[in-house]
This record gives C-alpha cells, structure tokens and sequence, in this order.
C-alpha cells in the first residue's frame, strides 16, 4: 500500500481545475466540476486523463465513482469549439497508444483502469459524455433526470472517442445504429430496458445505492477485484477503433460538419439553455 501517494492525491486534489477529489475507505470520488455545463475541454480531458493515470499505480484506491456537480449535465458533449481550433487536442498526441486518436485514449484509459469504475449519471450524457459513461465499468442512472446519447449524427459526424465499439458492445449492433442515427437522447429506464446503464433508480436513491455497492466493493478481500477484472478483461477494440476513428475524421472533414458546428454554437450550445434541447436545436439547422 503506498500510503504516501495516498496523502499525495488527498492533499493536492485542488489542483485539479475542473475535478474535485476526495479518498475515504478505499473509494476515490470524483466530481465533474466545469461549468457551465460540463463541456469535454482541453482542460477537462487534462485533469481527467491526470487522476487516471496517478490512480492507476495506487494500490489503497480500490473503486472510482464519478458524479458531476451538475445537477443538470453529467458531461455535455466534446467542447465543439474544436471546429475552430483543430489543433487544440494536440498536446496528448505525444503520449497515445497506437492507432487511436485523443478521444479513444481517454476512454480506453477508463476501460482499461485497475479499480472498478463506477457513473453516477443525474444528469444528461451526450456524445463524448454518453462515451466516458460506457467506457466506465458500471453506470446507475437516476429516473426522471438522467439522458444519455450519442448526438454526433445531428452535427454530421458519428461518435469518435469510442462510442461506436462501446455502445455495440453494451446494446448490440442494431441498438447501437439506433442511438448512433436516431441521435435520441434516452432515458433512465430505456438505457437501463437497452444494457446502456446497469440500473435506472430513484434519483432519492441514486447516491445510496451506489454509495452501497463502492463501499461492499472496497471491502472485498485482496486480490478479489483484481482477479474478477482479469477474468473479465475488456475485449480488445483496436480495430474497430481504428474504423471508427477513419469514419469520424472523413466526416469531421466535410463542410455541413462544420456548417452544423458552427450554427449549434451561433445558436446556444454549449450554453444551459440551448443544451437542455440539444438535439432539437441541431434538428433545426437540419431542415
């Protein structure tokens, strides 16, 4: 147990621009914290790929549970500002695995962590969000204020940080084409009727029952979460990734990509408000 590390992580967690992390009784708890309405940024996608990589060496973190400090919005959707910095991802190219791009690497990070990873989803989960809630090991979804999914088809691209594979994975191929084309945003209980989530609960009961289930985890016997997450290994996607990312970056490319971006951000997304209707505000600069 590497107890100075341990008190490294607890003192420093203000470092974090836009998490807040807390450690008790092997549980690290993470809350998403980037106003105003948890957008996947340069900085967000900094901090998070920081807590990962320092927790995975840190034997006495058992579970991570991730919660937002929107009541609204889990995490939005990729920062769609990228259309007019393109380069603005760069600075992780340096440290990616072969054959994936900046968004894939996070959520195979995530995929991949040695502690179970669990979302607490209150909140809506589109795009980019909906893929980190997939690549995490479990997600409980509170009814009546949850939403979760995959918008990229309204911005006239496909899901390219993983959601492809990961959403195939959970829901089966005709599903995941369902949510991938539909570009809906589901509820609590159609994600939990689909496989997307494992439960939808009560939101009154959401924060117990995970709570309940992190804290029966971290206390299993050594060793226990380490042989159950070998046996249950996560398939390899290389390369369907690689599929994926060749879709996206093809249509990413293709003028009514950015004509959609742009006119999604001219009218409010990105914002609280023009975020609550997402998918009706891209629907509109469709017709």
């Amino acid at each position: 147990m590497r107890t100075g590390y341990r008190s490294e992580i607890s003192v420093h967690h203000d470092a974090y621009a836009t998490l807040r992390v807390s450690l008790e009784g092997g549980i690290a708890r993470v809350t998403l914290d980037n106003p105003p309405v948890n957008v996947l940024n340069v900085a967000l996608m900094a901090d998070l790929r920081h807590l990962l990589t320092a927790l995975r060496d840190d034997d006495s973190v058992r579970v991570i549970v991730f919660d937002s400090a929107s009541p609204e919005f889990f995490i939005a959707h990729v920062d769609m500002t990228l259309v007019d910095a393109p380069d603005a991802f760069d600075r992780f190219a340096a440290d990616l695995p072969d054959g994936v791009n900046v968004f894939q690497a996070l959520g195979e990070l995530l995929r991949h962590q040695p502690q179970v990873t669990i979302v607490k989803l209150a909140g809506t989960a589109r795009g980019g969000g909906a893929e980190f809630v997939a690549a995490a090991d479990m997600a409980f979804a509170a009814i009546g204020r949850a939403g979760i999914g995959q918008i990229e088809a309204l911005m006239g691209i496909v899901p390219g940080g993983g959601g492809t594979q990961y959403l195939a994975g959970r829901v089966g191929r005709n599903r995941a084409l369902e949510a991938v084309l539909g570009a809906g945003l589901y509820d609590a209980e159609t994600a939990e009727r689909y496989g997307w989530v494992n439960r939808a609960v009560p939101a009154a009961e959401l924060d117990g029952v995970v709570d309940r289930l992190a804290r029966d985890i971290a206390a299993l016997p050594e060793g226990v979460i380490a042989a159950a997450k070998r046996a249950l290994a996560p398939e390899d996607l290389s390369e369907g990734l690689r599929r994926e990312h060749d879709a996206w970056a093809g249509q990413f490319a293709r003028p009514a990509a950015e004509r959609l971006i742009r006119g999604a951000l001219a009218r409010g997304a990105q914002t609280r408000d023009g975020e609550r209707d997402l998918e009706g505000l891209l629907r509109g600069l469709a017709g």
